[in-house]
């Protein structure tokens, strides 16, 4: 059912009425936005106190402006995102395989630990001031006459059961797609792993180039699903290489503790910065090119109720990217002098350079599915998937910009990686995509539940939209003029650009707030609290078959 219609011929919310599997989602996704509702007002604190404004004198203190920064990613990447993304593709891998998800329990271990480790990351920000980020990673926070070890300590274990809750992520999708049960009950492990990672696309192309029949007609997985199991791999081996790095952390802070600190030299600076910088990259030009590329083909399908346009180069492209995503992280270390000169060119320029290919490609491939399937509805999800790609059209340039060894002297840890890059990345690019899926799937989850307002809606995009392009405009203004990120300024030299960050940056934390409401007020109080109830009906029925979906988007 298309915005509009569910809008106006919806049904009341009734939590009672919900399934197992839809409870859980909503649960994580209830979750999710609250957490974007925390990391947006850290950010307009950092804003307002680069732009100098009136604001109580101890949002000044280095130690309190440095804990956010620090906390600031972690509650943004992983108790947003990570909620919105896992609690989106537990539904949706049922849903497009038509198959019970493998463990409902698992789900709901998976928000809570995600939530549970958010929160004690949080804790240990603000009660002991834990403030690492502005040396990111070397030398390794763990010094206590710096910071608290107790915070620390906390801070560790947060972040280490926010890797549980992805483990838990991990195996349930993965449980999920090799059940031998509905569509797949026929399919063999080999069939749905060449199909997983994209083999079978590659194997379509080379068939039809040498004239030969198609490798496979009816491929195991649908693309969609493709796209979540392939990413589903950089996520694991990002859990894996934050977690160990997390527990090397702490064992140097219980014996700092203790008062028999290890040496940190006995750690090769060189070797762990590469292997911090390629489980991290993992996460940003892996999982989510791989994960996003994967939405943006699921909702042009669902939208427009057309094939894929070129879905065995898409399948092949999602194949290409592992190894892509696996090559790229020494764009990280291009202003390092240590990093050898070959591994800056080969990793850091030409393999990251390809990024723009295959990031271009899905945009592409996307933007000539809805092409093709003209007329159709500029529904709010519509719109979303639009304002995605502009997201991604304008950040993943950008990067391609500061991988040049010429421009990184220029653009390094500047304000321009972290916002004409990665903020306009997650905030217009992601987040917009996510809302697209949230739109689609709203009338899915919750049994056709009236939407309360489209006007709201409506605010709520173009509010996000160009906030979200402002804010990341003027803090890479902001970097071209010198501006450093992981940097606090009181002289007031950038406070033009930091003001007009402020104000692109109150857009998107207004936005949010009739975002909230307008669900809020579509499920009610009752309803709302209601969502975190056990639910009734153990069963995971979905409703709405995706063929219906796109129906309700032609004119």
């Amino acid at each position: 059912m298309s915005f509009k219609e569910n809008l106006i011929n919806g049904t009341d919310f009734d939590h009672k009425s919900l399934n197992a599997l839809q409870k859980v989602t909503l649960r994580a996704v209830v979750v999710s936005f609250l957490f974007y509702g925390l990391v947006a007002m850290e950010g307009m604190i950092m804003r307002m106190v680069q732009a100098h404004a009136p604001i109580p004198d101890q949002f000044y203190h280095p130690e309190h402006y440095f804990s956010i920064m620090t906390v600031h990613p972690i509650i943004g990447i992983f108790g947003s995102t990570y909620q919105l993304v896992f609690a989106a593709f537990a539904f949706l891998v049922p849903f497009l395989t038509k198959k019970p998800l493998y463990s409902i329990k698992l789900a709901n271990w998976t928000w809570g630990l995600i939530t549970g480790g958010t929160a004690l990351a949080w804790i240990a920000a603000f009660f002991w001031s834990y403030a690492p980020l502005y040396t990111l990673y070397w030398p390794l926070p763990a010094d206590t006459t710096q910071f608290s070890a107790i915070g620390g300590i906390v801070f560790i274990v947060g972040v280490a059961l926010i890797m549980l809750g992805t483990f838990g992520f991990i195996y349930n999708i993965y449980a999920t797609i090799f059940q031998r049960v509905g569509v797949h009950k026929d399919k063999t492990t080999k069939e749905l792993l060449i199909s997983g990672f994209g083999i079978d696309g590659m194997l379509n192309l080379w068939h039809k180039l040498t004239g030969k029949p198609p490798y496979s007609k009816e491929p195991a997985l649908a693309l969609p699903v493709v796209a979540i199991f392939r990413g589903t791999v950089d996520t694991f081996l990002d859990a894996i290489v934050i977690l160990s790095a997390g527990v090397l952390v702490l064992v140097y802070l219980i014996f700092d503790a203790s008062g028999s600190p290890l040496d940190v030299a006995s750690i090769d600076a060189l070797l762990y910065k590469n292997y911090f910088w390629w489980g991290l990259d993992l996460v940003a030009d892996g999982l989510v090119l791989i994960y996003v590329a994967g939405s943006w083909y699921l909702l042009a399908t669902l939208i427009t109720g057309q094939k894929l346009f070129m879905e065995n180069v898409a399948r092949a492209a999602l194949m290409l990217e592992l190894l892509v995503s696996w090559m790229v992280w020494s764009h990280h270390l291009l202003a390092d002098q240590g990093q050898p000169e070959m591994m800056k060119l080969i990793s850091g320029e030409m393999v990251t350079a390809f990024e723009l290919l295959t990031q271009g490609l899905a945009l592409f491939i996307t933007l000539v599915t809805l092409w093709k399937a003209r007329p159709l509805k500029m529904t709010m999800e519509l719109k979303y998937l639009l304002g995605g790609l502009v997201g991604f059209g304008l950040a993943v340039p950008a990067a391609i910009i500061q991988a040049d060894m010429g421009m990184n002297r220029v653009l390094h840890n500047t304000q321009w990686i972290i916002g004409a890059h990665v903020h306009i990345a997650l905030i217009v690019g992601l987040y917009m995509t996510l809302y697209s899926a949230v739109y689609v799937l709203w009338p899915i989850v919750t049994n056709n539940t009236k939407l309360y307002s489209s006007k709201l809606s409506n605010a709520h995009f173009w509010l996000h939209l160009l906030g979200g392009i402002g804010m990341g405009a003027f803090m890479g203004m902001a970097g071209l003029d010198g501006m450093l990120r992981r940097h606090l300024y009181v002289d007031g030299e950038f406070n033009t650009f930091m003001v007009l960050a402020a104000i692109s940056g109150s857009m998107l934390l207004l936005a949010w707030v009739l975002f909230l409401a307008n669900i809020i007020l579509s499920v009610g109080v009752k309803g709302l609290v209601g969502i975190f109830l056990p639910s009734v009906d153990k069963t995971a029925s979905y409703g709405i078959e995706p063929e219906t979906v796109a129906e309700n988007h032609k004119v």
